[in-house]
């Protein structure tokens, strides 16, 4: 077979084949596409490292319609590969590699006119999200914030028949071109760190629909905890030398998934089930338990490890000092989760995979949208110790970390000049926690 190569992040030249499905089904190893029942709004490596894997391991005929977020390039490199890409399980001792198919088409998120085809479609079942935490342009008291200059810009272009920008724009757009097809409802799953996500999301679009003049659309939302450890990071060379192409879409992750639903599917959905997918009447204590250990866990050694000059998250969970200011958040954050929740095991399973050294977690990659983070994963644990009477010190100093860390530019989305300000509107937001 003629090997076209390619080059890979940092200017190597690749020599492998470009993966794609007719490469594949030349070597003998076809890998067809599957019919599109899935529209995802902002696929980025955590998507492809989850839902398109959960989805691929179900062993049904679900295909993924998977559109950008805020960046095209991804179309550009899913394209010409056919949507299929290479997940690489990176364990403490080795990888495991494998070529996942459930992604059928790659669309940059400009590409409006065609997601609504798609989700008008009688075919499509459910539109699943990744699209961050900012991406929801929801206020401190978690509703739609309607001041929001983009979700203003939506409400403007929905009224006049015009192509909204934001994603949850685009889903209300969407889910109003399904109803005038007369497709019937579907399942909405979020699945962004949010706490009460489902609920959110639910409320967002029925507003943003309301501002716009649009009427009231059916659909279920479903409730979802989402888990896998996946750095922005990719291995051009080890993926070549591992499966013989050459893929630039690859992503690597850590061997542990999780993910629990709670809710309907009215048009059907895929056996997640039988990829380890757990379905429950009640999410919340899955939830919290993900948000405020890891996902909190996570900004504690974010900050304190940057302050201390480390880089990825292996390295600061080493570090005595940073693993003493982990252990006393967690002590807090584990009686916020409550009883019934097994913190006790979660953090032992969290520590085994926290100090993976294989897996490069970088501090940079989590301190992004800090602002936000600290309010859904941080503020909870001092409001509810506070209302106990306790001093909430392990989660306080989770927010001076930020702010001394911010003042020493080691926090990309707040500028040193504007630390004192950030933290002065965050203990205001942390007041509201309080009176609530």
């Amino acid at each position: 077979m003629a090997a076209p190569g390619g080059v890979a992040a940092g200017g190597h030249r690749v020599t492998a084949p470009r993966l794609s499905r007719a490469a594949l089904a030349a070597a003998g190893t076809p890998l067809p596409a599957p019919p599109v029942r899935i529209v995802h709004l902002g696929v980025g490596a955590f998507h492809r490292a989850h839902q398109a894997w959960y989805t691929h391991h179900a062993g049904d005929d679900w295909g993924i319609a998977a559109f950008t977020g805020r960046r095209a390039e991804l179309a550009h490199r899913l394209g010409p590969q056919d949507g299929l890409f290479t997940v690489v399980e990176r364990g403490p001792d080795a990888d495991r590699v494998e070529i996942v198919g459930s992604i059928a088409r790659a669309h940059r998120a400009d590409e409006v006119e065609r997601m609504l085809q798609l989700c008008a479609a009688p075919e499509t079942a459910v539109i699943t999200l990744t699209i961050t935490e900012a991406g929801y342009h929801l206020g401190a008291d978690g509703a739609l914030d309607t001041s929001d200059p983009a979700v203003a810009a939506d409400i403007a272009a929905l009224r006049a028949g015009a192509p909204p920008a934001t994603p949850v724009g685009r889903l209300v757009a969407g889910l109003h071109a399904r109803a005038r097809a007369g497709a019937g409802p579907l399942a909405v799953v979020a699945c962004d760190n949010l706490p009460e996500l489902a609920a959110r999301l639910r409320d967002a679009v029925a507003e943003l629909a309301s501002a716009a003049g649009l009427p009231p659309v059916e659909a279920s939302f479903v409730a979802t905890s989402v888990d896998r450890i996946t750095p922005h990071e990719t291995d051009a060379a080890a993926v070549a030398a591992a499966t013989g192409w050459h893929d630039e879409a690859a992503v690597v992750t850590e061997p542990f998934s999780d993910w629990t639903l709670c809710g309907e599917f009215p048009a059907g959905r895929p056996a997640w089930e039988r990829a380890g997918a757990l379905f429950v009447d009640d999410i919340v204590p899955f939830e919290r338990r993900k948000l405020l250990l890891l996902n909190g866990g996570h900004l504690q050694l974010a900050f304190h490890g940057l302050l201390r000059g480390h880089v990825t998250i292996a390295e600061a969970v080493r570090d005595p000092a940073c693993r003493a200011g982990l252990e006393s958040f967690w002590d807090e954050a584990a009686r916020t989760v409550g009883p019934g929740a097994d913190t006790e095991h979660y953090r032992a399973a969290l520590l085994e995979r926290f100090e993976n050294p294989r897996i490069e977690h970088r501090l940079a990659q989590i301190a992004v949208d800090t602002a936000t983070k600290l309010r859904i994963r941080i503020l909870p644990v001092i409001a509810a110790e506070t209302a106990q009477g306790w001093d909430a010190r392990g989660a306080r100093a989770v927010i001076q970390r930020w702010r001394t860390a911010a003042a020493a530019g080691l926090v990309p989305d707040v500028p040193p000049a504007r630390a004192g300000r950030e933290e002065s509107a965050l203990w205001q937001t942390a007041k509201l926690f309080a009176r609530s």
